[in-house]
């Protein structure tokens, strides 16, 4: 038996008037998802706890069995892992977004109008981000290269207690009332301060709006955390894994859990990723020995943040039709099981993520169900197949063991 899930990250949503009171999931035109409800099983998980925040970090840790309340310890450990950066047990790690903040106020009467600051280029960033590092590296503190807007800042034997705010949650807000507290968190406001004054005229940002581009005119730093311990993947379910994702959160977590990480050309993060490429790096995967592929795609979840209705709407579609699709085609005839959910839901209006449960969907080639529904949330909680412990549905789908 082989085991695929498609994560389409952010994907659940609110009813909008535009659609006609329908979710873009509801709307969106989903000929394979659907054939999936038919012939599987569809129910509601609760993939974070009433304790954590609804991240994709926690939240894709629990579909992947991971207890985020016994497993997680910080989004940007997971990324730093994926980059490859050592780190010792007194090591905390930041996630760095290069953002977009309004331009005419001092900096705590800004307003952040975009977290990704135009989804800039990993080229672009990467020169940025040395920029930074060349600003404030010491003997304590080092910044390092990610991918477009999603960067690394390591603190050896920093101190652990913050609150710091993820960017995606407050934009169009003032951002004086997000900004760092904690232990020694002047450091962290002083940096990003500071960033603004030799971002806003470096010559990539002057580029930048010159082309009509928002600039990535400050630092933000968010996602604090400590280097994780994770069983791994195989020891826990027999399984030998790989993870597919543009993702370095993601890469990350597959990294910690000793999956292979694939890389595949053309995958961006957003809705022009290379959706094709990714269902067939995952059949290759399959054909090469591996029993387990996670398929993980971002742009649902980006359009959410950004508000973009139509290219959700587009990336739901997309991943029905191009990934799913392409897999129900290439594996006919053969054993295996194929799970299709969301991580969280990044509803249009919120522009963030909530901890709303998210539908499921669970096919098995070898037990062919006949029911009468289409893939979506609503006809999912008509279900009531509910698993309130979103880490116990991996149990379901690869222990066959039952859940509630």
């Amino acid at each position: 038996m082989k085991y695929i899930v498609v994560l389409a990250d952010g994907m659940a949503d609110y009813p909008i008037e535009n659609l006609g009171n329908k979710t873009p999931l509801e709307f969106a035109n989903t000929p394979n998802f659907d054939f999936l409800a038919k012939k599987g099983t569809m129910g509601l998980v609760k993939t974070v706890p009433d304790t954590l925040l609804p991240g994709s970090d926690t939240a894709n840790l629990s579909v992947l069995g991971y207890d985020p309340e016994k497993y997680y310890s910080g989004r940007s450990p997971f990324e730093t892992a994926s980059i490859g950066i050592p780190l010792e047990l007194t090591d905390i790690t930041f996630r760095c977004n290069f953002v977009t903040l309004s331009e005419d106020e001092i900096y705590e009467d800004k307003t952040i109008t975009d977290h990704s600051a135009d989804e800039i280029t990993t080229a672009e960033a990467t020169e940025l981000i040395i920029a930074v590092n060349e600003h404030f590296k010491t003997t304590a503190m080092e910044f390092h290269p990610g991918i477009s807007y999603r960067h690394i800042l390591v603190w050896h034997n920093a101190p652990k207690e913050y609150k710091l705010i993820p960017p995606h949650d407050i934009l169009e807000r003032k951002i004086g009332s997000y900004l760092p507290t904690g232990e020694d968190s002047a450091i962290l406001l002083e940096m990003m301060k500071k960033s603004y004054e030799f971002l806003k005229n470096h010559p990539i940002n002057v580029k930048r709006k010159e082309r009509g581009l928002r600039p990535a005119n400050s630092i933000w730093l968010w996602g604090e955390g400590h280097k994780p311990a994770l069983k791994s993947f195989v020891e826990k379910y027999n399984a030998k894994g790989s993870i597919i994702s543009a993702v370095d959160l993601i890469k990350g977590i597959g990294v910690c859990t000793g999956m292979n990480i694939v890389e595949v050309e053309g995958a961006t993060g957003n809705v022009h990723t290379n959706y094709i490429g990714k269902a067939k790096a995952a059949l290759k995967e399959l054909a090469s020995g591996q029993d387990f592929v996670y398929v993980h795609v971002e742009a649902p979840d980006e359009c959410g943040h950004r508000a973009e209705l139509d290219n959700k709407v587009l990336a739901i579609e997309s991943i029905d039709k191009y990934i799913v699709g392409t897999l129900l085609k290439e594996l006919k005839g053969q054993d295996f099981r194929l799970m299709v959910l969301p991580d969280h839901p990044t509803p249009i209006s919120l522009r963030t993520h909530t901890l709303d449960p998210v539908p499921y969907v669970i096919y098995d080639s070898t037990k062919v169900l006949d029911n009468s529904t289409i893939f979506n949330e609503k006809n999912a909680a008509k279900t009531k197949n509910y698993i309130a412990k979103g880490y116990t549905l991996m149990d379901k789908f690869i222990l066959d063991i039952e859940i509630r």
